[in-house]
Protein backbone atom coordinates (compact mmCIF):
# COMPACT_ATOMS: atom_id res chain seq x y z
CA UNK A 1 0.00 0.00 0.00
CA UNK A 2 1.56 3.35 -1.02
CA UNK A 3 1.92 6.09 1.55
CA UNK A 4 -0.93 8.63 1.36
CA UNK A 5 -0.18 12.09 0.04
CA UNK A 6 -0.68 14.75 2.69
CA UNK A 7 0.02 18.45 3.06
CA UNK A 8 0.03 21.70 1.11
CA UNK A 9 1.14 21.53 -2.51
CA UNK A 10 3.09 24.19 -4.36
CA UNK A 11 2.56 24.77 -8.08
CA UNK A 12 4.24 27.13 -10.55
CA UNK A 13 2.62 30.18 -12.08
CA UNK A 14 0.36 29.56 -15.04
CA UNK A 15 2.42 28.98 -18.18
CA UNK A 16 -0.14 30.44 -20.59
CA UNK A 17 -0.53 33.60 -18.53
CA UNK A 18 3.24 33.93 -18.04
CA UNK A 19 3.91 34.10 -21.81
CA UNK A 20 1.24 36.74 -22.28
CA UNK A 21 2.29 38.83 -19.28
CA UNK A 22 5.88 38.99 -20.54
CA UNK A 23 4.83 40.00 -24.05
CA UNK A 24 2.51 42.80 -22.90
CA UNK A 25 5.08 44.03 -20.37
CA UNK A 26 7.62 44.17 -23.20
CA UNK A 27 5.18 46.35 -25.19
CA UNK A 28 4.42 48.74 -22.32
CA UNK A 29 6.38 51.93 -21.79
CA UNK A 30 8.12 51.67 -18.42
CA UNK A 31 8.85 48.96 -15.88
CA UNK A 32 6.45 46.12 -15.07
CA UNK A 33 6.98 43.74 -12.19
CA UNK A 34 5.74 40.17 -12.45
CA UNK A 35 5.47 37.87 -9.42
CA UNK A 36 4.99 34.12 -9.62
CA UNK A 37 6.21 33.77 -13.20
CA UNK A 38 6.41 30.21 -14.51
CA UNK A 39 10.15 29.63 -14.93
CA UNK A 40 9.95 26.51 -17.11
CA UNK A 41 11.83 26.13 -20.36
CA UNK A 42 8.90 27.21 -22.53
CA UNK A 43 8.64 30.60 -20.84
CA UNK A 44 12.40 31.12 -21.09
CA UNK A 45 12.06 30.76 -24.87
CA UNK A 46 9.71 33.76 -24.86
CA UNK A 47 12.03 35.71 -22.55
CA UNK A 48 14.99 35.18 -24.89
CA UNK A 49 13.02 36.36 -27.94
CA UNK A 50 11.73 39.50 -26.20
CA UNK A 51 15.23 40.37 -25.03
CA UNK A 52 16.43 40.00 -28.61
CA UNK A 53 13.87 42.65 -29.63
CA UNK A 54 14.98 45.22 -27.07
CA UNK A 55 13.02 44.49 -23.90
CA UNK A 56 15.06 44.36 -20.71
CA UNK A 57 13.95 41.38 -18.61
CA UNK A 58 15.65 40.52 -15.33
CA UNK A 59 15.02 37.87 -12.67
CA UNK A 60 14.82 39.19 -9.13
CA UNK A 61 14.59 35.73 -7.54
CA UNK A 62 11.73 33.54 -6.31
CA UNK A 63 9.66 33.93 -9.46
CA UNK A 64 9.80 37.74 -9.43
CA UNK A 65 10.83 39.46 -12.66
CA UNK A 66 11.20 43.05 -13.85
CA UNK A 67 10.47 43.99 -17.46
CA UNK A 68 11.37 47.32 -19.06
CA UNK A 69 9.24 47.59 -22.18
CA UNK A 70 9.94 49.22 -25.54
CA UNK A 71 6.39 50.35 -26.32
CA UNK A 72 3.92 49.18 -28.96
CA UNK A 73 5.67 49.51 -32.32
CA UNK A 74 9.08 49.80 -30.68
CA UNK A 75 10.42 46.28 -31.21
CA UNK A 76 13.96 46.06 -32.59
CA UNK A 77 15.12 43.83 -35.41
CA UNK A 78 16.43 40.59 -33.87
CA UNK A 79 19.91 39.60 -34.99
CA UNK A 80 19.45 35.83 -34.79
CA UNK A 81 16.63 33.31 -35.22
CA UNK A 82 14.32 32.68 -32.28
CA UNK A 83 14.90 29.26 -30.74
CA UNK A 84 11.45 28.33 -29.45
CA UNK A 85 12.60 24.96 -28.15
CA UNK A 86 9.48 22.90 -27.45
CA UNK A 87 7.19 25.90 -26.98
CA UNK A 88 4.34 26.15 -29.44
CA UNK A 89 2.96 29.06 -27.42
CA UNK A 90 6.20 31.03 -27.90
CA UNK A 91 6.23 30.38 -31.64
CA UNK A 92 2.60 31.20 -32.34
CA UNK A 93 2.30 34.28 -30.12
CA UNK A 94 5.59 35.75 -31.30
CA UNK A 95 4.57 35.19 -34.93
CA UNK A 96 1.56 37.41 -34.23
CA UNK A 97 3.70 40.00 -32.49
CA UNK A 98 6.12 40.28 -35.42
CA UNK A 99 3.37 40.30 -38.06
CA UNK A 100 2.43 43.97 -37.58
CA UNK A 101 5.92 45.37 -36.93
CA UNK A 102 8.38 46.56 -39.60
CA UNK A 103 10.77 43.75 -38.70
CA UNK A 104 11.39 40.15 -39.65
CA UNK A 105 12.28 37.12 -37.57
CA UNK A 106 13.15 33.51 -38.22
CA UNK A 107 11.68 30.83 -35.98
CA UNK A 108 13.21 27.45 -35.14
CA UNK A 109 12.35 24.76 -32.61
CA UNK A 110 13.15 21.24 -31.54
CA UNK A 111 12.14 18.16 -33.55
CA UNK A 112 8.76 17.93 -31.82
CA UNK A 113 7.84 21.58 -32.38
CA UNK A 114 9.01 21.39 -36.00
CA UNK A 115 6.32 18.77 -36.64
CA UNK A 116 3.51 20.88 -35.19
CA UNK A 117 1.40 22.84 -37.71
CA UNK A 118 1.76 26.62 -37.81
CA UNK A 119 -0.54 27.12 -40.79
CA UNK A 120 -3.56 27.87 -38.60
CA UNK A 121 -1.66 30.92 -37.29
CA UNK A 122 0.08 31.82 -40.53
CA UNK A 123 -3.15 31.99 -42.58
CA UNK A 124 -4.85 34.85 -40.69
CA UNK A 125 -1.54 36.69 -40.26
CA UNK A 126 -1.02 36.60 -44.03
CA UNK A 127 -4.42 38.27 -44.38
CA UNK A 128 -3.19 41.31 -42.45
CA UNK A 129 -0.16 41.59 -44.72
CA UNK A 130 2.57 39.53 -43.06
CA UNK A 131 4.76 37.39 -45.31
CA UNK A 132 5.38 33.97 -43.79
CA UNK A 133 7.68 31.49 -45.52
CA UNK A 134 5.96 28.23 -44.57
CA UNK A 135 3.51 26.40 -42.34
CA UNK A 136 6.05 24.48 -40.22
CA UNK A 137 9.20 25.52 -38.39
CA UNK A 138 11.73 26.63 -39.39
CA UNK A 139 10.03 29.61 -40.99
CA UNK A 140 10.42 33.37 -41.33
CA UNK A 141 7.86 36.08 -40.60
CA UNK A 142 8.24 39.46 -42.32
CA UNK A 143 5.91 41.94 -40.73
CA UNK A 144 3.93 44.74 -42.36
CA UNK A 145 3.48 48.14 -40.72
CA UNK A 146 0.91 49.45 -40.91
CA UNK A 147 -0.82 46.09 -41.07
CA UNK A 148 -4.36 45.66 -42.37
CA UNK A 149 -7.14 45.39 -39.76
CA UNK A 150 -9.26 42.31 -40.32
CA UNK A 151 -12.36 40.47 -39.15
CA UNK A 152 -11.49 36.82 -38.69
CA UNK A 153 -13.71 33.90 -37.69
CA UNK A 154 -11.95 31.07 -35.87
CA UNK A 155 -13.38 27.87 -37.32
CA UNK A 156 -11.18 25.73 -35.03
CA UNK A 157 -11.22 26.88 -31.38
CA UNK A 158 -7.67 28.01 -30.54
CA UNK A 159 -6.55 30.44 -27.87
CA UNK A 160 -3.11 30.62 -29.50
CA UNK A 161 -4.48 31.71 -32.89
CA UNK A 162 -6.78 34.21 -31.19
CA UNK A 163 -3.89 35.58 -29.15
CA UNK A 164 -1.61 35.86 -32.19
CA UNK A 165 -4.24 37.97 -33.97
CA UNK A 166 -4.83 40.20 -30.95
CA UNK A 167 -1.11 40.77 -30.47
CA UNK A 168 -0.79 41.72 -34.13
CA UNK A 169 -3.76 44.07 -33.68
CA UNK A 170 -1.94 46.10 -31.03
CA UNK A 171 0.24 47.73 -33.70
CA UNK A 172 -2.44 47.78 -36.41
CA UNK A 173 -4.52 50.92 -37.09
CA UNK A 174 -8.26 50.63 -36.67
CA UNK A 175 -10.24 47.77 -35.18
CA UNK A 176 -9.39 44.09 -35.50
CA UNK A 177 -12.22 41.67 -34.78
CA UNK A 178 -11.94 37.99 -33.86
CA UNK A 179 -15.06 35.80 -33.81
CA UNK A 180 -14.84 32.52 -31.88
CA UNK A 181 -16.76 29.41 -32.87
CA UNK A 182 -16.45 28.18 -29.26
CA UNK A 183 -15.06 29.88 -26.14
CA UNK A 184 -11.34 29.41 -25.47
CA UNK A 185 -9.14 30.59 -22.61
CA UNK A 186 -9.31 34.37 -22.36
CA UNK A 187 -6.08 35.08 -20.47
CA UNK A 188 -4.84 37.59 -23.06
CA UNK A 189 -8.12 39.52 -23.13
CA UNK A 190 -8.07 39.83 -19.34
CA UNK A 191 -4.45 40.96 -19.36
CA UNK A 192 -4.98 43.44 -22.20
CA UNK A 193 -7.60 45.16 -20.04
CA UNK A 194 -5.14 45.23 -17.16
CA UNK A 195 -2.51 46.96 -19.32
CA UNK A 196 -5.07 49.51 -20.57
CA UNK A 197 -5.76 48.29 -24.11
CA UNK A 198 -8.96 49.36 -25.89
CA UNK A 199 -10.66 45.96 -26.09
CA UNK A 200 -14.32 44.89 -26.16
CA UNK A 201 -15.56 41.35 -25.57
CA UNK A 202 -19.17 40.74 -26.52
CA UNK A 203 -20.01 37.06 -26.47
CA UNK A 204 -18.10 35.37 -29.28
CA UNK A 205 -16.83 38.70 -30.66
CA UNK A 206 -13.59 40.33 -29.53
CA UNK A 207 -12.68 43.76 -30.90
CA UNK A 208 -9.34 45.50 -30.28
CA UNK A 209 -8.44 49.00 -31.39
CA UNK A 210 -4.77 49.23 -32.23
CA UNK A 211 -2.00 51.80 -31.99
CA UNK A 212 -2.68 52.58 -28.32
CA UNK A 213 -0.11 52.71 -25.55
CA UNK A 214 0.09 50.10 -22.82
CA UNK A 215 0.75 51.09 -19.21
CA UNK A 216 3.25 49.06 -17.14
CA UNK A 217 1.80 46.93 -14.35
CA UNK A 218 2.71 45.16 -11.13
CA UNK A 219 1.02 41.79 -11.38
CA UNK A 220 0.95 38.30 -9.95
CA UNK A 221 0.55 35.15 -12.05
CA UNK A 222 -2.19 32.73 -10.94
CA UNK A 223 -1.15 29.16 -10.14
CA UNK A 224 -1.13 26.83 -13.14
CA UNK A 225 -4.33 24.75 -13.27
CA UNK A 226 -2.64 22.29 -15.63
CA UNK A 227 0.14 21.70 -13.09
CA UNK A 228 -2.38 21.37 -10.27
CA UNK A 229 -4.15 18.66 -12.28
CA UNK A 230 -1.33 16.14 -11.81
CA UNK A 231 -1.20 16.59 -8.05
CA UNK A 232 -4.99 16.49 -7.79
CA UNK A 233 -5.24 13.19 -9.69
CA UNK A 234 -2.41 11.75 -7.60
CA UNK A 235 -4.36 12.52 -4.42
CA UNK A 236 -7.59 11.11 -5.88
CA UNK A 237 -6.06 7.71 -6.70
CA UNK A 238 -3.72 7.11 -3.74
CA UNK A 239 -5.72 5.81 -0.73
CA UNK A 240 -5.76 8.00 2.37
CA UNK A 241 -4.54 11.10 0.54
CA UNK A 242 -5.69 14.59 1.44
CA UNK A 243 -3.95 17.66 0.03
CA UNK A 244 -4.49 21.39 -0.50
CA UNK A 245 -3.20 23.27 -3.53
CA UNK A 246 -3.00 27.01 -2.96
CA UNK A 247 -3.67 29.77 -5.47
CA UNK A 248 -4.93 27.71 -8.40
CA UNK A 249 -6.15 29.68 -11.40
CA UNK A 250 -9.83 28.85 -11.87
CA UNK A 251 -10.54 30.70 -15.10
CA UNK A 252 -13.80 29.15 -16.38
CA UNK A 253 -12.07 28.22 -19.63
CA UNK A 254 -9.48 26.14 -17.75
CA UNK A 255 -11.38 24.03 -15.22
CA UNK A 256 -12.97 21.43 -17.47
CA UNK A 257 -10.81 18.69 -15.93
CA UNK A 258 -11.85 19.51 -12.37
CA UNK A 259 -15.52 19.49 -13.41
CA UNK A 260 -15.01 16.10 -15.08
CA UNK A 261 -13.22 14.65 -12.05
CA UNK A 262 -16.11 15.86 -9.90
CA UNK A 263 -18.57 14.11 -12.21
CA UNK A 264 -16.48 10.95 -11.75
CA UNK A 265 -17.01 11.17 -8.00
CA UNK A 266 -13.84 13.01 -7.08
CA UNK A 267 -13.81 14.92 -3.79
CA UNK A 268 -12.55 18.34 -4.89
CA UNK A 269 -13.52 21.54 -3.06
CA UNK A 270 -12.57 25.09 -4.07
CA UNK A 271 -12.38 27.70 -1.32
CA UNK A 272 -11.05 31.20 -0.67
CA UNK A 273 -12.04 32.32 -4.14
CA UNK A 274 -10.57 35.68 -5.09
CA UNK A 275 -9.18 37.68 -8.00
CA UNK A 276 -5.47 38.10 -8.70
CA UNK A 277 -4.38 40.43 -11.52
CA UNK A 278 -7.74 40.08 -13.26
CA UNK A 279 -7.79 36.25 -13.02
CA UNK A 280 -10.01 34.18 -10.68
CA UNK A 281 -8.01 32.13 -8.18
CA UNK A 282 -8.95 29.67 -5.43
CA UNK A 283 -7.46 27.07 -3.10
CA UNK A 284 -8.23 23.46 -3.97
CA UNK A 285 -8.71 20.65 -1.43
CA UNK A 286 -8.54 17.10 -2.79
CA UNK A 287 -9.17 13.78 -1.02
CA UNK A 288 -8.83 10.20 -2.19
CA UNK A 289 -12.06 9.13 -3.87
CA UNK A 290 -13.71 6.14 -5.49
CA UNK A 291 -14.04 7.21 -9.11
CA UNK A 292 -16.48 5.99 -11.74
CA UNK A 293 -16.21 6.11 -15.51
CA UNK A 294 -18.04 8.82 -17.44
CA UNK A 295 -18.64 9.89 -21.03
CA UNK A 296 -16.69 13.12 -21.60
CA UNK A 297 -18.51 15.29 -24.17
CA UNK A 298 -16.48 16.72 -27.06
CA UNK A 299 -17.66 20.27 -26.39
CA UNK A 300 -15.62 20.40 -23.17
CA UNK A 301 -12.36 19.79 -25.07
CA UNK A 302 -11.32 23.48 -25.40
CA UNK A 303 -11.61 23.82 -21.60
CA UNK A 304 -9.33 20.86 -20.77
CA UNK A 305 -7.31 20.16 -23.90
CA UNK A 306 -4.00 20.03 -22.01
CA UNK A 307 -5.34 17.87 -19.19
CA UNK A 308 -6.60 14.82 -21.13
CA UNK A 309 -3.43 12.78 -20.47
CA UNK A 310 -3.86 12.93 -16.70
CA UNK A 311 -7.63 12.44 -17.05
CA UNK A 312 -6.86 9.10 -18.69
CA UNK A 313 -4.77 8.18 -15.63
CA UNK A 314 -7.73 8.96 -13.35
CA UNK A 315 -9.90 6.87 -15.70
CA UNK A 316 -7.48 3.95 -15.35
CA UNK A 317 -8.38 3.75 -11.63
CA UNK A 318 -12.13 4.34 -12.04
CA UNK A 319 -14.92 1.78 -11.99
CA UNK A 320 -16.20 1.14 -15.49
CA UNK A 321 -15.33 2.80 -18.78
CA UNK A 322 -14.43 6.43 -19.42
CA UNK A 323 -15.01 7.54 -23.02
CA UNK A 324 -13.71 10.80 -24.45
CA UNK A 325 -14.50 12.07 -27.94
CA UNK A 326 -13.52 15.06 -30.07
CA UNK A 327 -9.81 14.63 -29.33
CA UNK A 328 -8.31 15.19 -32.81
CA UNK A 329 -6.35 18.18 -31.48
CA UNK A 330 -4.40 15.84 -29.19
CA UNK A 331 -2.75 14.32 -32.26
CA UNK A 332 -1.08 17.71 -32.89
CA UNK A 333 0.38 18.47 -29.47
CA UNK A 334 4.00 18.02 -28.32
CA UNK A 335 3.44 14.42 -29.34
CA UNK A 336 0.49 12.39 -30.54
CA UNK A 337 -1.11 12.26 -27.11
CA UNK A 338 -3.85 9.83 -28.05
CA UNK A 339 -1.37 7.26 -29.35
CA UNK A 340 1.15 7.94 -26.58
CA UNK A 341 -1.32 7.59 -23.75
CA UNK A 342 -2.97 4.53 -25.30
CA UNK A 343 0.37 2.74 -25.73
CA UNK A 344 1.54 3.61 -22.23
CA UNK A 345 -1.71 2.54 -20.57
CA UNK A 346 -1.68 -0.79 -22.40
CA UNK A 347 1.90 -1.36 -21.31
CA UNK A 348 0.85 -0.70 -17.70
CA UNK A 349 -1.96 -3.27 -17.94
CA UNK A 350 -4.95 -1.03 -18.72
CA UNK A 351 -7.55 -1.90 -21.37
CA UNK A 352 -7.83 0.89 -23.96
CA UNK A 353 -9.74 1.38 -27.20
CA UNK A 354 -8.35 4.03 -29.55
CA UNK A 355 -9.74 5.64 -32.70
CA UNK A 356 -8.85 8.75 -34.68
CA UNK A 357 -10.39 11.23 -32.24
CA UNK A 358 -11.58 9.04 -29.36
CA UNK A 359 -10.18 7.09 -26.45
CA UNK A 360 -11.99 4.69 -24.13
CA UNK A 361 -10.29 3.54 -20.91
CA UNK A 362 -11.55 0.65 -18.80
CA UNK A 363 -10.60 1.31 -15.20
CA UNK A 364 -9.38 -0.95 -12.41
CA UNK A 365 -12.23 -0.08 -10.04
CA UNK A 366 -9.78 1.46 -7.60
CA UNK A 367 -7.30 -1.42 -7.57
CA UNK A 368 -3.60 -0.79 -8.26
CA UNK A 369 -2.48 -1.03 -11.88
CA UNK A 370 -0.35 -4.05 -12.83
CA UNK A 371 2.50 -1.71 -13.85
CA UNK A 372 5.81 -3.20 -14.79
CA UNK A 373 6.08 -0.91 -17.80
CA UNK A 374 8.76 1.32 -19.26
CA UNK A 375 7.22 4.44 -20.81
CA UNK A 376 8.82 6.60 -23.49
CA UNK A 377 6.92 9.92 -23.39
CA UNK A 378 8.60 11.08 -26.62
CA UNK A 379 9.69 14.27 -24.89
CA UNK A 380 6.11 15.18 -23.96
CA UNK A 381 6.04 16.69 -20.46
CA UNK A 382 2.36 15.98 -19.85
CA UNK A 383 2.65 12.30 -20.77
CA UNK A 384 5.76 11.99 -18.59
CA UNK A 385 4.04 13.51 -15.54
CA UNK A 386 0.88 11.48 -16.14
CA UNK A 387 2.71 8.15 -15.95
CA UNK A 388 4.73 9.33 -12.97
CA UNK A 389 1.37 9.77 -11.23
CA UNK A 390 0.21 6.33 -12.40
CA UNK A 391 3.35 4.80 -10.91
CA UNK A 392 2.33 5.94 -7.44
CA UNK A 393 -0.39 3.26 -7.47
CA UNK A 394 1.06 0.31 -9.40
CA UNK A 395 1.98 -3.20 -8.23
CA UNK A 396 5.20 -3.11 -10.24
CA UNK A 397 7.20 0.04 -11.01
CA UNK A 398 6.36 2.20 -13.99
CA UNK A 399 9.54 3.69 -15.41
CA UNK A 400 9.39 6.94 -17.37
CA UNK A 401 12.34 7.78 -19.62
CA UNK A 402 13.51 11.35 -20.03
CA UNK A 403 11.70 12.95 -17.11
CA UNK A 404 13.80 16.06 -17.69
CA UNK A 405 11.16 17.13 -20.25
CA UNK A 406 8.91 18.22 -17.36
CA UNK A 407 11.21 21.23 -16.99
CA UNK A 408 9.34 22.85 -19.87
CA UNK A 409 6.27 23.50 -17.71
CA UNK A 410 6.61 22.20 -14.12
CA UNK A 411 10.26 22.41 -12.99
CA UNK A 412 9.35 21.53 -9.38
CA UNK A 413 7.15 18.53 -10.18
CA UNK A 414 9.19 15.91 -8.36
CA UNK A 415 9.82 18.24 -5.42
CA UNK A 416 6.09 18.91 -5.12
CA UNK A 417 5.37 15.17 -4.95
CA UNK A 418 8.22 14.65 -2.48
CA UNK A 419 6.81 17.35 -0.20
CA UNK A 420 3.48 15.51 -0.14
CA UNK A 421 5.16 12.27 0.91
CA UNK A 422 5.28 10.43 -2.41
CA UNK A 423 7.85 7.60 -2.57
Amino acid sequence: MPRPLRGIAQIPGDKSISHRALILAALAVGRSRIAGLNEGGDVHSTIAALRAMGARIESQGDGAWAVDGVGVGGLLQPRAPFDCGNSGTSARLLMGLIASHPTSASFAGDASLSRRPMGRVAAPLRRIGARISGDFLPLTVRGLAPAIPTRYRLEIPSAQVKSALLLAALNTPGVTEVIESAPTRDHLERMLRLFGADIECDGARIALRGEAGLAPQDLTIAGDASAAAFLAVAALVVPGSEIRILGVGVNPARIGLFETLGAMGGDLVFSNQREVSNEPVADLAVRHSALCGVDVPPEIAPRMIDEYPVLFIAAAFARGVTRAAGLAELRLKESDRIAGMAAGLRAAGVAVEESEDRLAVTGSGGAPLPGGASIDPAGDHRIAMSFAVAGLRAKEPIGVAGMHCVQTSFPGFQSALDALGAP
